[in-house]
């Protein structure tokens, strides 16, 4: 599967040291990755990082491994504190239109980061090839937001405000109304417009609780 052959022996580095090399690496082939694309060389990669070709192979074992680590390193500095900051507004607010504004919003303002942009482009590109790139995307992006609010919206439908049969066709939904529209957008080189990006938020939210409020909790408002 490796475009570049691998280091007949491994040995993973290991301390501080290591570390700081590893972060630098993942750093440096973040940056080239997205300026040049995925088919450019490691010895282009060691060279911006300040380390040698067998360094990052010690270290990643492929090109492709790298590529993952990249992802997973960009993914998680994007939505560490998006997901914090995306549950807060679920648990905190006990009206579900305020809550899941502030998801929304949060949510948009952690995936739509340039760089994570970039790199989901590339993902998609080489999914042909190197279909764990994908894999990889999932469980780090969609699959943590996914999980994140789950059981905040179950909360929501044991309290009585939203009535959701089928949970995982109302999360598609819910983010094919606020989310994806940037990911359409980015993969011929555009960006929606900020003003637009908040109409998408505050009446996709709007559209998806026409569908999902249950109800008694319209007849409360």
């Amino acid at each position: 599967m490796s475009s570049e052959p691998e280091a007949t022996v491994r040995h993973t580095p290991t301390g501080q040291r290591a570390e700081r090399k590893r972060h630098a690496i993942v750093d440096a082939a973040r940056d080239i990755f997205i300026r040049h694309g995925y088919e450019v060389g490691v010895d282009t990669i060691a060279a911006e990082a300040g380390v040698s070709k067998v360094t990052i192979y010690n270290h990643f074992g492929s090109k492709e491994a790298l590529f993952i680590a990249v992802i997973v390193d960009a993914l998680d500095e994007a939505l560490d504190v998006t997901l914090t900051e995306s549950k807060k507004h679920l648990v905190d607010s006990a009206d579900p239109r305020a809550a899941l504004l502030g998801t929304a919003a949060a949510l948009v303002d952690g995936v739509t980061q340039p760089s994570v942009l970039a790199l989901r482009n590339l993902v998609t590109g080489e999914l042909r090839r190197f279909p764990e790139l994908g894999a990889a995307w999932r469980e780090r992006g969609p699959q943590r937001i996914a999980a994140a609010m789950r059981p905040v919206l179950r909360a929501m439908v044991k309290r009585g405000e939203l009535r959701i049969p089928d949970m995982e066709l109302a999360l598609q939904q819910f983010f094919g109304l606020t989310l994806y529209p940037h990911f359409a957008v980015s993969s011929y080189g555009g960006a929606i417009e900020p003003r637009l990006a908040r109409r998408l938020i505050s009446q996709g939210v709007d559209m998806f609780l026409s569908y999902y409020r249950s109800a008694g909790s319209l007849s409360e408002e």
